[in-house]
């Protein structure tokens, strides 16, 4: 797509405002004792901010002197928002909407969060793949596509005549690389970007695949990597005179630009220090580094961005580790000992928590938190153990955190090591230590959902928002009063859970052959590197392999509901349903290219299906919740419309009138009750699955 395309999308909004309005009119409302669920955080009284920016308290492992308040949710119709901004001297704020992954409707919405109802308005729609935000030096909001950047009006009557394209043809979905080959899907076509004092832009061209492995042996270095218009790039553009960039007219070229710096996997967080291009002030960079199996290597970067530098992607990772595909590109050549003894490379500046996936990067500047003055803050949107959290740096006069010799701790979320060090290959190295402002954001049943940090920007009042883009919601940071609440307890799903699921498959020979069916076609072939090792290790029987991965599978948040394959991850991402982005990367193909693949995915949801004896049925429409108890009576959770339930006695035995069903470590479990293997609904709210 080489220019903006917009639809209309006011019909589409209207249609979806109506049915919901009717949802609420058929189903009734709920008492007002009950708990509020939204995006699947629990709401209470409690709220966070002031006056008419006092929102519902989250129920997130804060710094002390910090609360989070949910501005917006899913029933805002947010569908995958990426990023926000304040428009300058307005009370009103800018949200770049994805929609999702694969598609091309997404949308810039005007958020009001003044206002008493309807807090958004559609501005454009149809938008390929909007992400990048940005304030630019004539004042006005500029934003982007996968290929393209242009500014607008959001406060015009009609925003879209307001369109003015300055850039139309990076690199963006569907690319040809240098051999000729054509992807459809880039890796990493998102463009971010941030404008220096001077009116330069720079702007993220990420790496087209992970890693740019081909089939041994590579002799030659990445060639989408290489030349004038490389990717896994930052590129620079300078305005003419004036510092401004004149907008493109039907013809036009787009303006020249340098590749700044190489070797940048995907630079979707960019900081620059008010001061910069001043001799010796930071532009920062936070890489998102290749996948690898292990949980724990490599580790993420910040980099400290110098014109003409290498920062080592492909062949290298952490400070100075070669890549070992790439051993003969770097004997000889422009890349020669590049990670050890090349001018060109330029090392980490610091290392991150690994597979942490920073998404933002901003320095605070506002008088609501004093504390935070100039600070650096970074989003980690990653969901393994290290991610989902919002790190503070402390800085020094030029803007560079400042490192401390090892060892360097960092924290993991529920692990039973809470705590390691930075390490590579050979030991233990100095870092940049943190502190967390948002630390604990692991899932936890009934309460919240696992963070899933974004796009960030500081209010002019001072006030942080943060949007998360798989719970679609927008947050924001204000002042507490008191003591923080003690951090919220791990409750995932127990290990005595998945010692039992594992043995309802392990006595059922159909599921047995699904899971070695899985496991071989499905995790070896395409899964294992992009999510950790799956706990594989050399020399296991088949048999453990199969059990290992179950494990695995069983123990990650949210990818399996037993006896409903619908409703967990496992499915959605491998199917590409949602938002979020299909999994494995290119797995849009292989239906086509591998014989048996699109059978494969139907054997893992007859796993899953199977998995728990008893017999699937689905809660009755009406109530838009309904209640659950636990062995004791107590009042467990919610169970919304049209979920399913695996059901182990229609007639409870021992509780006359309901059905006993099986559906452990759901997120709708309100903490009253353990995460037991059984809990009771009333008969008359089951159905059979169709």
């Amino acid at each position: 797509m080489n220019h903006l395309t917009f639809q209309d999308g006011r019909r589409s909004l209207c249609v979806g405002v109506v049915v919901f309005a009717a949802v609420l009119l058929g189903f009734g409302s709920l008492a007002a004792s009950d708990p509020v669920r939204k995006s699947g955080y629990t709401l209470g009284t409690e709220t966070c901010g002031s006056g008419d920016l006092a929102f519902p308290k989250v129920q997130i492992d804060m710094k002390g002197g910090f609360c989070a308040g949910l501005v917006a949710s899913e029933e805002d119709r947010l569908k995958f928002p990426r990023s926000i901004i304040q428009i300058p001297g307005h009370d009103l704020f800018v949200v770049a909407d994805m929609g999702g992954w694969g598609h091309t409707d997404g949308r810039l919405l005007l958020l009001d969060p003044h206002a008493s109802g309807q807090r958004f308005k559609e501005l454009l729609t149809g938008v390929e793949y909007p992400f990048g935000l940005a304030i630019g030096p004539d004042k006005k909001l500029y934003a982007s596509t996968a290929e393209t950047i242009f500014r607008f009006d959001p406060l015009a009557d009609n925003s879209r005549s307001t369109v003015e394209t300055i850039i139309r043809h990076m690199p963006g979905r569907r690319i040809t690389l240098p051999d000729g080959t054509k992807l459809d899907e880039s890796a990493h076509p998102l463009k971010q970007f941030v404008f220096d004092r001077n009116g330069r832009l720079f702007v993220n061209v990420g790496a087209h695949s992970d890693d740019c492995i081909t089939p041994a042996p590579i002799t030659k270095p990445c060639a989408a990597a290489e030349g004038p218009s490389a990717m896994a790039a930052i590129w620079l553009f300078t305005p003419p005179s004036g510092g401004v960039f004149p907008a493109l007219k039907p013809g036009d070229t787009d303006p020249p630009h340098i590749v700044y710096a190489r070797g940048l996997r995907n630079s979707m967080a960019l900081a620059l220090h008010p001061n910069f291009p001043d001799a010796g002030y930071a532009f920062l960079q936070s890489e998102n580094g290749r996948d690898l199996p292990d949980i724990f290597k490599p580790n993420e970067e910040i980099n400290a961005i110098e014109q003409g530098r290498h920062y080592g992607w492909p062949y290298c990772f952490d400070v100075s580790t070669p890549s070992p595909e790439f051993k003969r590109v770097l004997q000889s050549g422009t890349y020669k000992s590049l990670c050890t003894a090349n001018a060109l490379y330029k090392q980490p500046f610091s290392l991150m928590p690994p597979h942490g996936a920073p998404l933002a990067m901003l320095y605070y500047h506002g008088t609501k938190f004093p504390e935070l003055e100039g600070k650096l803050l970074v989003s980690l949107h990653g969901y393994r153990p290290t991610g989902s959290r919002v790190l503070v740096y402390d800085v020094d006069d030029h803007g560079f955190p400042k490192p401390s010799p090892a060892p360097v701790r960092y924290h993991v979320s529920c692990a039973a090591d809470p705590t390691r060090s930075f390490q590579t290959d050979s030991g233990e190295v100095a870092a940049a230590p943190f502190e967390e402002l948002i630390a604990g954001w692991h899932r936890v049943n009934g309460a919240r959902p696992q963070g899933a940090p974004v796009g960030m920007t500081v209010a002019e009042d001072g006030a942080i928002w943060l949007v998360e883009d798989k719970n679609q919601t927008i947050i924001r940071i204000d002042r507490a009063a008191g003591d923080p609440p003690a951090p919220l307890p791990c409750d995932t799903r127990s290990q005595a859970l998945i010692d039992q699921l594992a043995a309802f498959v392990a006595k059922d020979a159909q599921n047995k052959i699904r899971l070695t069916t899985v496991r071989k076609g499905l995790v070896e072939k395409h899964c294992v590197g992009c999510h950790a090792d799956f706990g594989l290790k050399a020399g296991q029987t088949d048999a453990d392999k199969d059990a290992t991965v179950l494990r695995f599978m069983l123990s990650q948040d949210g990818w399996i509901y037993p006896g409903d394959p619908d409703s967990g991850k496992l499915r959605t991402r491998l199917r590409g349903i949602g938002a979020e982005k299909l999994m494995p990367p290119g797995g849009e193909g292989l239906p086509k290219t591998e014989p048996g693949y699109a059978a494969l995915l139907n054997i893992a949801d007859l796993l899953v299906a199977k998995m728990v004896p008893g017999t699937p049925m689905r809660v009755k429409l009406g109530l838009p919740q309904r209640k659950f108890l636990g062995k004791a009576n107590k009042e467990c959770g919610e169970t919304p419309a049209a979920k399913v339930v695996v059901v182990t006695q229609r007639n409870a035995v021992d509780k006359p009138g309901f059905s006993r069903f099986f559906r452990p470590a759901d997120p709708y479990l309100n903490g009253e009750c353990s995460d037991d293997d059984g809990y009771y609904i009333r008969q008359e709210f089951l159905v059979p699955v169709q």
